[in-house]
């Protein structure tokens, strides 16, 4: 009779547990805007960046990611047949090349989510390889695309900001099998850098090299107006966006970009 008695205890208690624990409500995740469209070089790894991205957001619990192709969510308009627009997310992510579709409104909507409503903006490798027409952009990404000389081959790497949540789990120095660019219109006074290539492991007589301070930025941030800019050149190769490292660095990249987390933006000069 005691041990029936114990049992039933014992399940009414699981029972109550588990009605609290379904009537829990599950945590509010972030919503983050992931774009690939391309109007020009057609990057094999977009599809590969922007599932892993999606499949970071969902392991962490900490975002949802919305893939679309194309720029029509990228407005402050209201939308029809359910669309969402710029006021549903936390961020905009692009992975993209070329001129984009968007008219002079939607750029300016997309200036204001970043600068105005401190919403955040990741680039992805090609971001930077996008909307040369429209020098702001440039700008709020730092810099534009100027060749990639070692095209894919297994660059080596000094982070240089072992603080910032996105970069401090690297080690100091370390290599991976990636295509990285090299930046024009890019400017240390106008963002922080966190890694850059190191030029003397880098074989600098290849055609194509056009910086001659020998300052290969990777990954910088900046602070714009009210939000926050994260961009990175990763992301060209399977090898890149498989690495455990690269994919904890995009998450926390993110996640900064969405003012969950404190990092330092201020610009500093090379080290």
């Amino acid at each position: 009779m005691k041990l029936k008695n114990s049992l039933l205890i014992i399940a009414l208690l699981l029972g109550v547990n588990g009605t609290l624990t379904a009537q829990r409500p599950p945590r509010e995740m972030k919503k983050l805007l992931a774009i690939g469209e391309t109007q020009g070089w057609q990057h094999d790894a977009t599809s590969r960046g922007l599932a892993t991205i999606w499949k970071i957001g969902q392991e962490s619990r900490v975002f949802d990611t919305y893939i679309k192709t194309d720029t029509e969510l990228i407005t402050k308009k209201k939308l029809k047949m359910n669309a969402k627009n710029l006021d549903y997310f936390d961020a905009v992510l692009f992975y993209t090349t070329g001129e984009l579709k968007m008219d002079a409104q939607q750029k300016a909507d997309l200036m204001s989510f970043v600068k105005k409503d401190g919403k955040g903006f990741i680039g992805v490798h090609s971001a930077d390889d996008t909307f040369y027409e429209w020098p702001e952009y440039g700008e709020l990404v730092g810099g534009y695309f100027d060749g990639h000389p070692w095209n894919r081959f297994d660059a080596p790497f000094i982070v240089e900001d072992r603080e910032f949540p996105a970069t401090k789990h690297f080690p100091a120095e370390f290599r991976v099998f990636d295509e990285i660019y090299q930046a024009k219109n890019f400017s240390r006074d106008n963002v922080r850098v966190l890694m850059r290539m190191d030029e003397s492991k880098l074989d600098m007589t290849v055609k194509g090299i056009k910086r001659t301070d020998g300052d290969f930025a990777v990954t910088w941030v900046k602070e714009a107006g009210k939000g926050r800019m994260f961009y990175s050149s990763f992301g060209h190769t399977v090898e890149a966006w498989e690495s455990p490292a690269i994919q904890k660095m995009w998450l926390e990249a993110i996640k900064w970009a969405m003012g969950l987390t404190d990092g330092d933006a201020t610009p500093r000069p090379r080290p």
